[in-house]
């Protein structure tokens, strides 16, 4: 695969590279990232030729923008699509900055925050961004962690407030500030209850389409289909198992693994083996074979990291290790693959 090929995103018109990098790592989820590292890595991503960058307000509680903004001020603003998130509105932390809690980010910086999906609340977020990114245009915007995970039963009183936002949004759009408007998705349940209720140019997936979880492949996929919806995948390791393998340390789903979980991929560890393929690139490469999918953005802690993720989609997989994974019971059996 060309890392650097571009294609169109659901309703956007925006042609993403089908490789991009994702903010949240510099945003110190896991561990801390010292400044030096981090200014490394985005330019080690930028020289690479990578040309898609997303980030949040919540990852590092603002860190990630302000990291993120320092490479791109630099550079011309029409070589790159940029994506944030809207839907948390910060304040500085009142007490010692040394005493402040920024759970689950390790790292960060000291401002609190709350959830606020009303047209007033998604305009002060998407200004605060432009400010911290120091940028004047943020091209996809992205509705932030409306799930059940974050809200349990307030879900349908938050989608109520999103109203409000959904009319700013279309208004922001409209008048060529932003170029598509997508929600963000940690629980699949969601995308149902957002075709419902709202008109999405894309999802922003962070979990439910892997080489471990292929359930949108039965409806969802195909309802976004219907209506012109791309997806972006965000977290194409599974927030780290399919990068790091199964050892100990490894993570899914932002947790501890399950003994069930690292089973799994131990035995698609084998088949990788087996083919002599990486189970990085196995990881990076499944989700686009899908003709929805426009881009997977993995994070990177490092430039080695950048340079490796680049490595990992021109690794040449034959069809036969796919066929295997399906024989397995370890795949989706109609799941696309290339």
């Amino acid at each position: 695969m060309n890392p650097f090929e571009k294609q169109i995103l659901g309703n956007t018109g925006v042609k993403i590279p089908i490789l991009g990098f994702g903010g949240a790592p510099l945003g110190e989820l896991f561990e801390k990232v010292e400044h030096r590292q981090a200014v490394e890595t985005l330019k080690e991503a930028y020289a690479a030729g990578i040309r898609y960058y997303d980030t949040a307000p919540w990852y590092g509680h603002g860190l990630s923008e302000h990291r993120l903004g320092n490479l791109l001020q630099q550079k011309d603003r029409h070589d790159f699509v940029l994506s944030s998130k809207v839907g948390r509105v910060y304040r500085p932390f009142k007490g010692d900055p040394t005493l402040f809690d920024g759970s689950p980010w390790v790292g960060g910086l000291p401002f609190d925050w709350h959830f606020d999906y009303s047209a007033t609340g998604l305009e002060r977020s998407f200004i605060d961004s432009t400010m911290r990114l120091g940028l004047n245009r943020i091209d996809l915007l992205v509705i932030h962690d409306l799930d059940a995970s974050y809200h349990g039963k307030s879900v349908s009183k938050k989608l109520k407030e999103l109203e409000s936002g959904m009319e700013w949004l279309k208004k922001l759009k409209k008048s060529e500030v932003i170029r598509g408007i997508g929600a963000g998705i940690n629980d699949i349940e969601m995308i149902p209850l957002f075709l419902e209720h709202f008109e999405l140019d894309f999802f922003l997936v962070a979990m439910p389409y892997t080489l471990l979880n292929q359930e949108p492949l039965e409806e969802i996929f195909p309802e976004c289909e219907k209506r012109g919806i791309g997806i972006i995948i965000g977290s194409p390791y599974a927030s780290g198992i399919l990068a790091t393998g199964s050892c100990e340390e490894s993570k899914y789903g932002y947790t501890n693994v399950s003994e069930q979980m690292r089973n799994k991929v131990q035995s698609i560890e084998k088949i990788c083996e087996a083919h002599r393929i990486p189970i990085k690139a196995a990881a990076l490469q499944f989700p686009l074979a899908h003709p929805l999918v426009s881009s997977v953005i993995p994070g990177s802690l490092s430039a080695a990291q950048v340079l490796d993720n680049i490595e990992m989609l021109k690794c040449p997989i034959p069809s036969e290790f796919w066929i295997e994974l399906k024989q397995a019971g370890l795949l989706h059996p109609e799941a696309p693959v290339k």
